[in-house]
């Protein structure tokens, strides 16, 4: 470990919050024992932290860009306003996880487990969720412009101030799910479900009449259904 020493090294003071220690493998597998632990302004960067339990430990500010977190049990853990671009959490356990803030764009969340996990605040433009398991997840004021969320499910889940601007969201689940000032703007949906989801505070610009069939059984606005019809060429009086 380089870049700070002192009483956290000591057992006597493992429930103490470890601030501004530049980690590497090493030193988090010394710090992994009965109770979990906090980091404060850390740097985690590109640390190879993969298969890992760390359940219920806390990240708060810390700096895990390009780090390695695949295969991690990653259970309850929080993730407050820390920056991870191009982290990789494949295969990791992450459910009942919370990121709260923080810059994720570009990480990849394939195949990870997220059941019960929560986003709130923080921006995934660019994030591969391919495969992942997800269950009851929760995404509040969330960027996911751009992400890969194919077969992903959102069932009965509420979706507030999302933007999936050009996401994938090919063959995913919407059944009964509601927007509340969201985006679907030029996302792909080809296959996906919205049987009665609510979509009037959604963003549907981009898609084509021809996904029209995608929505039957969806409530969407009379400007909407325009907007629809407009991308044929129709005037709607």
């Amino acid at each position: 470990m380089t870049g700070a020493t002192g009483p956290w090294m000591d057992d006597l003071f493992a429930s103490q919050p470890i601030t501004g220690a530049v980690l590497t493998r090493s030193d988090i597998k010394r710090l992994i024992g009965a109770a979990p632990r906090t980091l404060i302004d850390c740097d985690l960067q590109e640390a190879d932290l993969s298969c890992l339990d760390l359940t219920r430990w806390r990240f708060e500010r810390c700096n895990l860009r390009r780090s390695d977190l695949s295969g991690a049990k990653l259970e309850g853990t929080v993730w407050q306003s820390c920056r991870g671009p191009f982290a990789n959490f494949a295969g990791a356990n992450l459910s009942e996880a919370e990121f709260i803030g923080g810059d994720w764009n570009n990480c990849v969340m394939r195949r990870a487990g997220l059941t019960a996990t929560r986003f709130v605040g923080s921006k995934l433009t660019g994030a591969d969720f391919t495969e992942a398991r997800a269950m009851h997840i929760h995404f509040e004021e969330v960027l996911l412009v751009s992400a890969k969320l194919p077969g992903f499910s959102f069932r009965k889940e509420t979706l507030r101030r999302v933007d999936m601007s050009g996401a994938d969201l090919r063959k995913g689940d919407f059944r009964m799910t509601v927007f509340e000032a969201c985006s679907l703007r030029e996302a792909l949906v080809a296959g996906s479900r919205f049987e009665g989801s609510d979509l009037r505070g959604a963003d549907l610009g981009g898609l084509r009449l021809v996904d029209g069939g995608l929505f039957r059984g969806a409530t969407i606005s009379r400007e909407q259904a325009g907007q629809l019809l407009g991308e044929l060429g129709l005037n709607v009086r």
